[in-house]
């Protein structure tokens, strides 16, 4: 193993190579967007009037989105249509706006506006989304924090919070390849999710599916449908599915979708009508002609994004076994799909590798970043996202991440060695 006089070297090496390097969010590369260029001529002055006989220049429509475009992301969430809302870029401002009313007025059944309870509660999962988190704490409510496992969020821990208090008002969560740990939930949790016994009457899902066919792998799992599981279960109010084509097409100009049962979608598109007349009819149907003229159809550009970002994740795996992989100092996720890979020091020293790879050009997910306030327990917690880089690049970072590592642990030993 590298002493650290020799890790010090090699790290000032790096450092003097001058790099700009970014390997900190979730963005699709260049050459992801590309594969969507034809979005920006698709719709022209023959398609004002869609085949649900909707003039996409003028108001009406209503909060629900095109009918077209109803049915065609229904389908990637595995619902039906009239289960389906799809607004404005992105899902996180659905979720906001869902979130929000129930703090003001309440969901479908419950005994009064969330708000006026001491406190509400949302159970997250960690490591989990930095949104997400920030999101509950900017709308009031305290986060109750639970693990996530290799079958989703820790179930037993779960369905003991919800049921012993009644200020718990559901649960946040990434149900298919989770941010940034990469799990699916297992066909047993979405069945105990569904089931389970709540001391809120209102308790709620909110499953932010971001990445429900983002996948890496050609045979991936399918988990059960937590809608579908919620209605078989007797609860078919408990959750709420949100997606999104962000990292589908432009995250720029992306539609964001939510499913739910009929009576909630009736429930709360009165307030959503409050705020809005319409989504961008425009972007809907441009969307919709698009993705339904690609080869394949979303299936197909899926297929397209992983040939271009399975070598990334490739890489990563290279370089992080080549540099840590006997070392002991680190584990990491192996993700089938999604944006993210997890990777855990043994040492508490991720503040410090952030640090030293931000002083050698390389910019990473602040550490912290996948807990409530950014308060990591362990600092051993970091969020690598290698989908933006070109491959060649994304090597170099990832070497210098490694070896951010490697100096920091080394620093942290002999810092202890010298008490």
């Amino acid at each position: 193993m590298e002493g650290l006089k020799d890790l010090q070297l090699r790290y000032e090496s790096l450092k003097g190579l001058g790099l700009k390097l970014n390997i900190e969010r979730g963005q699709p590369g260049d050459d992801d967007f590309d594969l969507s260029n034809a979005l920006l001529n698709i719709v022209t002055e023959k398609d004002i009037k869609t085949k649900s006989g909707f003039d996409i220049r003028n108001y009406p429509g209503g909060v629900l989105g095109l009918p077209e475009a109803r049915d065609l992301f229904s389908g990637i969430l595995g619902v039906k249509p009239e289960e389906t809302m799809v607004g404005n870029n992105a899902s996180l401002l659905i979720l906001s706006q869902v979130l929000m009313w129930a703090q003001l007025r309440g969901l479908l059944g419950s005994p009064a506006a969330w708000c006026k309870t001491d406190k509400p509660k949302m159970i997250v999962t960690v490591p989990g989304y930095d949104r997400h988190f920030t999101l509950l704490s900017e709308t009031g409510f305290e986060m109750v924090q639970v693990k996530m496992t290799k079958d989703g969020p820790d179930i037993a821990e779960v369905e003991k919070a919800a049921a012993a208090d009644p200020a718990v008002k559901g649960i946040l969560f990434v149900p298919t390849y989770s941010n940034p740990s990469g799990e699916t939930i297992s066909d047993e949790t979405v069945m105990r999710l569904a089931s389970m016994k709540t001391a809120a009457p209102d308790f709620t899902i909110f499953a932010d599916d971001a990445y429900c066919v983002h996948h890496l792998v050609d045979n991936p799992r399918k988990p059960k449908n937590l809608l579908r599981a919620c209605g078989e279960a007797g609860n078919p109010h408990r959750v709420y599915l949100f997606s999104s084509t962000s990292k589908i097409t432009f995250s720029s100009a992306g539609l964001g979708f939510m499913a739910t049962s009929t009576d909630n979608l009736a429930y709360i598109s009165r307030f959503f009508g409050a705020m809005f007349i319409g989504p961008n009819k425009v972007e809907q149907l441009r969307h919709v002609k698009f993705l339904s003229e690609y080869p394949g159809g979303v299936a197909g550009i899926m297929k397209e994004h992983a040939k271009l970002l399975k070598p990334k994740f490739d890489m990563t795996q290279k370089v992080l076994a080549k540099e840590l992989g006997t070392t002991g100092l680190a584990a990491w996720s192996h993700p089938e799909g999604g944006y993210f890979i997890s990777l855990d020091t043994a040492k508490p020293v991720a503040k410090r590798t952030v640090v030293l790879c931000k002083e050698a050009g390389v910019a990473v997910t602040p550490a912290g970043a996948t807990f409530p306030f950014g308060k990591d327990p362990k600092d051993s917690n970091i969020r690598v996202s290698p989908t933006r880089p070109p491959v060649a690049e994304l090597e170099k970072a990832i070497e210098v991440l490694a070896v951010c590592v490697k100096l920091a642990s080394a620093e942290y030993d002999n810092a202890r060695q010298s008490l």
